[in-house]
């Protein structure tokens, strides 16, 4: 505001309309401070929600999912009284598009593009009447998305006959199908087994979307196609599993699976083991995977039936279970596990968040020195990695193992704190493998991140209906996230696999069709991904 009291003018009109205009100036001002006051509740909010996310009680604490759920309502607030503010006031409308433009920095050129001209009403020369020639344009790029639709495709075969002859009618043979007999096409049903795995979307939801269009069809139906497309996929899906177990290192890792049991009224126990592998922090040239295996349970037994086969280094979590690989004389040698430094940092992350614990702080801080130098080296060569952690991490490794022994005396045994330095002594030998082997990383976090879409899956699902359903769920998402580890779009891969599977692709050229091979001809041939 303006300070006018050194020269207020002596006409009343002019006072009336200095004292209007500083109203209405302070009238701006209270709104603006209520805005801001408005908002500010909002971040706090969100603030506190992230405080509880990852420094509240154990109770208290939401996952990941929830917390991007809180944000996004959030968000949406925030935009929304934004909005508002743009409606009443068009300076700021336009101030706030002038830094939307600004902060754009999206490609779309992989898009296809379609332009709408405007044209003025008329071309004619407003003075004189004349022809307007153009002079230049001005032009802007929106987003857009055309909703899916659902359509019918008629397949016509006309039948052909000599007119002199009596018999000989030709008619093109009749293209196979997945489901013979059936409704969909392969694009049908590999979009229902990408959005029921990827997208997370249950099959009663993708009923509902469809009852939406008009086309009513059973969730059974749905899961029927669904149980097609993973018996086409087994045979690709069984050379995924031979392709990752011929690596020389792997990544592990189970998850629960609940499973519904008919006989009792409830579910039971299954889980969903992983294997992958993924060579890229070391500059291997393999491409990277993951293939999932549903077990009825957790005991070593499917530990060894899943890597039969496999001898080199496994990286897992430290679960007991995998000690059976160790054991010499093993079918194709003895596996060698490396153990993940994350698992042990957690443990006392969970001890520090409490407060007041410097044991489990001054951990946290040697075990984040690891991680900073793993930070620099990554993608480096193997030898040079390994010259690295020679160099600069063995020497906090090697401090670290007196000092948890020297801790472990000071503090109760039956203390949690206590139970975690056991299990970093307990596993040392697994945990400080990676200072020799540039291979090898610090943890497993790699086959964990391949984890979590599953755990959304199941979120959504609740269980799987039955073990053979369970196994349909881990051949699916074996494809689907080794589609995404290669930055293959899962959709028009399983249309274009299905398509070929079921007009009898030959068995000897099966490695053709892995999301890598696919990823490596598309972008050597952009046309190369339609059906043949």
């Amino acid at each position: 505001m303006v300070d006018h009291s050194a020269a207020l003018p002596t006409d009343i009109e002019t006072l009336h309309a200095l004292i209007k205009a500083e109203r209405s100036a302070m009238t701006s001002v209270l709104a603006e401070r209520d805005q801001l006051a408005a908002r500010n509740a909002k971040l706090e909010h969100l603030i506190a929600e992230i405080r509880r996310a990852y420094f509240g009680r154990k109770s208290e604490r939401i996952n990941d999912d929830q917390l991007a759920l809180a944000l996004e309502d959030l968000e949406a607030a925030i935009a929304k009284d934004e909005a508002k503010d743009e409606k009443v006031d068009p300076q700021l409308r336009t101030v706030r598009a002038q830094k939307r433009r600004a902060s754009r920095k999206l490609s779309f050129d992989h898009l296809p593009h379609e332009e709408v001209v405007i044209e003025p009403e008329s071309k004619s020369c407003p003075c004189c009447g004349g022809a307007l020639h153009v002079i230049g344009e001005d032009t802007s790029r929106r987003l857009d998305k055309i909703p899916a639709k659902v359509r019918v495709i008629i397949t016509r075969r006309p039948k052909y006959a000599c007119r002199k002859c009596t018999d000989g009618v030709v008619q093109a043979p009749a293209p196979p199908r997945l489901i013979e007999g059936g409704l969909p096409t392969e694009a049908l049903v590999a979009d229902v087994v990408v959005s029921k795995h990827a997208d997370h979307l249950p099959l009663y939801r993708q009923a509902q979307i469809l009852a939406r269009h008009g086309v009513h069809i059973e969730r059974s139906t749905l899961a029927q196609w669904v149980g097609a497309a993973a018996a086409e996929l087994e045979p690709l899906y069984k050379h995924l599993l031979s392709e990752l177990k011929r690596s020389p290192k792997l990544f592990a890792d189970e998850t629960r699976c609940p499973v519904l049991d008919p006989g009792r009224g409830k579910t039971k126990s299954g889980f969903l083991w992983a294997i992958a592998r993924d060579d890229r922090p070391w500059g291997g040239t393999e491409p990277p995977a993951v293939a999932y295996r549903y077990a009825p349970g957790r005991g070593k037994e499917h530990a060894v039936a899943l890597l039969e086969g496999f001898s080199g280094v496994l990286q897992v979590d430290g679960y007991a279970g995998y000690n059976e690989l160790t054991r010499v004389g093993r079918a194709g040698g003895a596996v060698t596990l490396a153990f993940c430094w994350s698992h042990l940092r957690r443990k006392f992350y969970e001890i520090y968040v409490g407060g007041n614990a410097p044991i489990a702080t001054e951990a946290l801080v040697r075990i984040g020195k690891l991680y900073a130098i793993e930070a620099e080296i990554r993608g480096g060569a193997p030898e040079v990695r390994r010259a690295e952690r020679q160099a600069r991490s063995k020497p906090i490794v090697t401090a670290l193992k007196p000092w948890f022994e020297e801790s472990l005396v000071k503090i109760s045994k039956s203390s949690p704190l206590a139970e975690h330095i056991r299990y970093g002594l307990n596993h040392w030998e697994g945990l400080v493998l990676f200072l020799d082997d540039g291979r090898i990383e610090i943890d497993s976090n790699t086959v964990e991140r391949s984890m979590r879409p599953l755990a959304l899956t199941r979120k959504n699902a609740l269980f799987a209906g039955h073990d053979m359903g369970a196994e349909n769920w881990a051949i699916a998402a074996s494809f689907i996230e080794t589609c995404k580890l290669n930055f293959v779009d899962p959709l028009p891969w399983m249309t274009n696999v299905l398509t070929k599977l079921v007009n009898l692709w030959p068995a000897s050229r099966i490695v053709e069709l892995m999301p890598w091979e696919y990823a490596r001809i598309k972008t050597t041939d952009p046309n190369s991904g339609s059906p043949s």
